[in-house]
């Protein structure tokens, strides 16, 4: 069931333009750590999920998931935003 919103949580990071090492020193956590909540291998915390949301800006997504909003429906709507 991860797998699904650590693709979320990549896009996130890429719309922001972060690597994943950047992120990861941003949130003093390990890049590792950082790869294996993208993969889906390792389930991320509330927290961290936060803490990953508010440092690429798109606390947005937490709102809809948190509101019910499915996965599929978070990536159409931010390339809508994105123009693409």
């Amino acid at each position: 069931m991860m797998k699904k919103y650590g693709g979320i949580l990549r896009a996130c990071r890429e719309r922001k333009g972060l690597t994943q090492e950047e992120l990861a020193l941003e949130m003093n956590v390990n890049q590792s750590d950082i790869s294996k909540y993208e993969s889906g291998s390792k389930e991320p915390t509330l927290s961290i999920v936060q803490a990953w949301l508010s440092n690429t800006q798109a606390t947005e997504v937490l709102v809809a998931f948190m509101c019910g909003v499915d996965g599929l429906n978070i990536m159409q709507s931010i390339m809508q935003l994105l123009g693409g």
